[in-house]
């Protein structure tokens, strides 16, 4: 099981000095995987409904504020060695398609091979509008169109691609990614659409646990909806052995109490098990969240995940 975890790109700890202060610290603490969100803008007045928590109200709506999310992760890439790096998740229409394809070839080159590439179509049709992106309607076409794109450019010696949101042919397109075929892309999401784009065009399906029209926050959940994912892949022709699982918990606390309101809540021992089992039924790839005030809080609870839990999973 590989452990991941995210660093602010919003409020008092999204500078440079506390971003390198965790992220640095998570890396020689043994994890493996850093995260950065994603969000352009903020609109000041959001109808959508944020699809991550019982409420609907979206936290980052209070100051307005975020660190651009491609850009933060290569400097992340200049401070690390050994961390992947994983968009978590970029939105695909937010982006015109050639030039994110180009940026994300260049973070995989300078960082030597290192990036991952957690995508999803979104969910704010506000940002959508503000920014000039394509029709929030269409966003699932559009999403899976650009991946469509990304590969071509990526893999193309002389790309060309004809579509309803991209077009392109007779230009050169180097460097390639390091990473052969490309990057490996996480299709985010949980929904049945997200699922086909992941049985269709991903190398990993990386759902989040907390989102209450799709909840997936128990193993049988789980295992459903892995089991309809490969479903899917099947009907797509393409081997379930190509399609890896990850999962977010944006939920996880542990604590010494008997008290157990969830999964991957309680005390250490119990979420060790919640990890042996998630390991048990595909997930290989695990991003848990670490709230906190001050950079070294959040390293120290990472610190605590790594004493008490992370080395104590044999799976």
């Amino acid at each position: 099981m590989k452990f991941g975890f995210g660093i602010p790109s919003r409020g008092p700890l999204a500078n440079m000095e506390s971003i390198s202060h965790i992220t640095i610290g998570g890396e020689k603490l043994g994890f493996d995987i850093v995260t950065v969100s994603d969000h352009i803008v903020v609109p000041r007045s959001i109808d959508s409904i944020y699809p991550y928590n019982e409420t609907g109200e979206f936290a980052g709506r209070a100051d307005g504020e975020y660190l651009e999310q491609l850009t933060t992760l290569m400097a992340i890439a200049s401070i690390t060695d050994r961390l992947r790096l994983l968009t978590s998740v970029m939105v695909l229409p937010h982006r015109s398609p050639v030039l994110t394809a180009k940026i994300l070839a260049t973070i995989d080159v300078l960082s030597n091979g290192r990036l991952d590439v957690g995508c999803g179509v979104g969910w704010m049709k506000e940002e959508f509008d503000a920014i000039g992106a394509p029709p929030f309607e269409e966003r699932g076409a559009v999403g899976s169109e650009y991946l469509k794109a990304f590969k071509e450019l990526w893999t193309s010696e002389n790309p060309s691609f004809r579509g309803n949101y991209c077009n392109f042919s007779n230009i050169s397109f180097l460097p390639k990614p390091v990473q052969k075929p490309h990057p490996p892309i996480w299709v985010g999401g949980e929904s049945p659409p997200a699922l086909r784009r992941a049985a269709s065009l991903a190398d990993c399906w990386y759902p989040i646990g907390s989102n209450p029209k799709f909840p997936l926050d128990t193993p049988k959940r789980l295992t459903n909806h892995i089991e309809r994912l490969r479903g899917y892949a099947e009907g797509y022709g393409r081997d379930n052995s190509e399609i890896d699982i990850a999962f977010s918990v944006n939920w996880y606390s542990a604590q010494n109490s008997n008290e157990r309101t969830r999964w991957f809540t309680g005390n250490p021992s119990e979420i060790v098990a919640d990890i042996e089992q998630m390991a048990s039924i595909g997930v290989n790839h695990l991003v848990l969240s670490f709230p906190g005030d001050t950079a070294d809080e959040i390293l120290e609870d990472m610190s605590y995940f790594q004493d008490h839990i992370g080395s104590q999973i044999h799976t």
